[in-house]
């Protein structure tokens, strides 16, 4: 099995070319010791990377363009050119361009994650209608990444420590979400999160709380009944095999009041019912992480900063942990993959 002494090889796509992302990259690398974690291999441009040193400012990063994935060097930033030509850099600019520069470093990284030239998946910040002005037809990177891995449900999971909050439904309408719901779709988002706590976090037994979709969990049907006709008979059927999943719980009180403390998951209805107290609770720690994928696959919580890019102040703290926590998570695999593997030694 890899050694956790070795550093992982780990893709960066290198998000929307206008934004943030390269320089929170390099202000991640400025730390030398983050090499000894991590390899980093960066899908762009090279000026792109010389842009973002200069903003970062000292210390000076080291960092060098390599032919390919398989040539990568350890101790600096390996930039993959997915371009012949530089990036105009237009800080904070939302342009079709850069969606589609963006679009063609992501299927690059991709190509080489499936080929086994890295080890693990970071995204960078993309701009999504940057995105959609351009040639991608899908709503963010979890959707283009099931599509390409050829899976028919994965879920969206945001960690910070042991807060982990998934979402039943992702980048939709909020008009939409009743119509999308249904005890199956809830069961199989929950089954999504119980194996990734136990195979990607090491858990061995998950406890898993389920939130309500109306105000009050419908107060007993004063406010709707999707409470009683879907997301309850979905916990019944969920606890008769085994697993240990509550709820629904009123959403309002539920993060203030702790009670998620009590849990090593989440399973929200909608987007904002989970990432909003997450975003509150995780003060710019926060993971995203896409659970149910054959690969590892890690970004930041934040999008592209159009608002900060190109002044030198973006915080790196939540790429830094999306490193930490995809190594963390490969090295978890490789080990619950082991256990599960081994022989069992009956009694004669």
């Amino acid at each position: 099995m890899a050694s956790k002494k070795n550093p992982t090889t780990i893709g960066f796509s290198c998000g929307d070319p206008n934004g943030i992302g390269a320089e929170i990259l390099v202000k991640v690398f400025q730390d030398n010791r983050m090499f000894r974690e991590a390899t980093p291999v960066f899908y762009g441009t090279p000026n792109l990377i010389e842009a973002a040193a200069e903003i970062a400012g000292e210390p000076e990063v080291n960092w060098s363009v390599v032919e390919d994935a398989t040539k990568v060097k350890q101790d600096r930033i390996n930039v993959v050119k997915t371009h012949q030509s530089p990036w105009d850099i237009q800080w904070g600019k939302v342009d079709a361009a850069a969606g589609d520069f963006a679009m063609h470093a992501l299927q690059s990284v991709v190509n080489d994650l499936a080929s086994t030239k890295v080890e693990v998946l970071v995204t960078l910040p993309i701009h999504k209608d940057a995105m959609r002005q351009g040639a991608f037809k899908h709503p963010g990177h979890t959707e283009f990444l099931a599509d390409f891995a050829n899976v028919d449900e994965v879920l969206m999971l945001l960690v910070s420590g042991d807060l982990r909050v998934g979402m039943c439904t992702g980048h939709v309408a909020l008009k939409d979400v009743p119509n999308l719901l249904n005890p199956k779709l809830i069961k199989d988002k929950t089954r999504l999160m119980h194996d990734s706590l136990l195979r990607d976090f090491g858990i061995v037994q998950p406890r898993i709380a389920v939130l309500g979709l109306n105000p009050h969990s419908s107060d007993n049907g004063l406010m709707g009944n999707e409470e009683k006709r879907m997301i309850a008979p979905a916990i019944r059927d969920l606890s008769a095999e085994g697993k240990i999943v509550k709820g629904p719980f009123p959403a309002d009180g539920f993060f203030g009041a702790g009670t998620h403390k009590q849990f090593d998951g989440v399973l929200a209805m909608y987007h904002d019912q989970g990432l909003g107290p997450f975003k509150a609770l995780s003060f710019g720690n926060g993971v995203n992480f896409t659970a149910g994928l054959p690969i590892v696959r890690t970004s930041p919580d934040h999008g592209t900063g159009f608002d900060i890019a190109g002044q030198g102040v973006a915080s790196p703290d939540s790429l830094r942990a999306a490193i930490y926590m995809a190594r963390d998570i490969r090295f978890n695999r490789l080990e619950y993959r082991e256990l599960t593997s081994a022989p069992r030694n009956h009694p004669k």
